[in-house]
């Protein structure tokens, strides 16, 4: 017995002090239903809070006002004219144009691709709602013009769940074109002849303005290149829709076009000195005497004219200039018979008016200012 007690003790002694006794998991107190159904709705209302704000996102960026009119403004951008003017509400009837108090004959030739310049930065900045119309304010540049533009667009229906919209007042604006100088002009690098857009045609008047349709936004620069005559250009831009925008454009003479008239005028003058009489016909200069000439006149050009163009309503004018012209000739004094030679020069005033033809050559008359 006292052997066996001994073992024992030796037995615990052996064992480490420090060991953790096992510990006993409590017991899980039985869930409530009412928990349940709490962590449920809060799961509902999470997952409707996430539905509204999801649609709330994808009705913004892709079925509200602002993103059709985004649309609209990322096709002008990427220079789809034809898809543009199929958007609901761009294209415009003659009656839509005369009640916005614009020209109902405005051509729609700029209505196109190869007339529009790009746009971007497009930035929505606004849109509020009256009734039917929403307005929607985007910013954007064109070129170097930064710009802002203000549309109306109102509800087309619905396709299932999702609204469609349409423009309730046309983007297109006019711009009222006059161009002196010139029946030919270009539009960013599109070039117009007037007689193709007037309805008048070939009859349309050279001051007559030209309505042009344009895509508003849109930066339009309006030049002329010709052989006759040229000018920088100015910039158009449209950014208000259904708005009329006068331009008046005065092209200059080009030096190839001056250098022609100059010529022309000389070999008038020339010709005109072939005539050996004292007032050679149609012609700016002449001599008189009292006397009998006893020889032929002969004249020869001392001093031509130098020649400038200034423009005329749609044509041109060289402003007075003069000349001179050296005349030689023998007179008989009625008196006493005797012979005189006279060798003079003549110096005389011109000016010439051009005028442009339809088939773009030019038709020079020379004059004299006192004639």
């Amino acid at each position: 017995m006292q052997q066996g007690a001994i073992n024992t003790a030796d037995q615990r002694a052996d064992e480490p002090h420090d060991a953790p006794a096992p510990r006993r998991r409590p017991a899980r107190a039985p869930r409530s239903p009412r928990t349940d159904l709490t962590v449920l709705a809060l799961v509902g209302v999470l997952l409707a809070a996430a539905l509204a704000a999801g649609g709330t996102m994808l009705y913004r960026e892709f079925y509200s006002p602002t993103a059709f009119v985004e649309r609209y403004l990322d096709l002008l951008a990427a220079g789809r004219a034809a898809d543009a003017l199929a958007v609901p509400g761009v294209r415009v009837a003659g009656a839509d144009l005369t009640a916005a108090g614009l020209p109902e004959t405005a051509s729609d030739a700029l209505l196109r691709s190869t007339a529009l310049t790009s746009i971007d930065s497009i930035q929505p900045r606004g849109e509020t709602t009256d009734g039917e119309i929403t307005r929607v304010t985007v910013e954007y540049r064109a070129g170097a013009h930064r710009g802002s533009t203000t549309f109306d667009v109102e509800p087309a229906g619905w396709v299932g769940v999702v609204p469609t919209w349409r423009f309730a007042e046309s983007p297109l604006a006019v711009i009222d074109l006059t161009v002196r100088g010139s029946m030919s002009f270009d539009v960013n690098g599109f070039t117009i002849d007037k007689r193709q857009v007037s309805p008048l045609g070939a009859d349309a008047p050279p001051l007559e303005p030209v309505p042009l349709l344009v895509f508003s936004p849109g930066l339009y620069r309006v030049s002329v290149d010709t052989a006759i005559a040229a000018t920088p250009g100015v910039d158009v831009l449209a950014d208000a829709p259904m708005a009329g925008v006068p331009v008046d454009l005065q092209a200059e003479p080009t030096e190839e076009f001056t250098t022609v008239v100059q010529e022309r005028v000389d070999t008038f003058l020339d010709e005109c000195a072939t005539q050996q009489v004292l007032q050679p016909t149609g012609c700016p200069f002449g001599f008189v005497v009292q006397n009998r000439i006893a020889s032929l006149p002969t004249w020869t050009i001392e001093r031509y004219p130098e020649i400038t163009l200034e423009p005329s309503g749609a044509d041109w004018v060289v402003p007075a200039t003069e000349a001179s012209a050296r005349i030689q000739v023998d007179v008989r004094s009625l008196f006493d018979g005797s012979i005189r030679e006279v060798d003079e020069e003549i110096v005389f005033g011109l000016d010439a008016t051009i005028t442009v033809l339809p088939d773009g050559s030019a038709s020079i008359r020379v004059g004299s200012p006192e004639s």
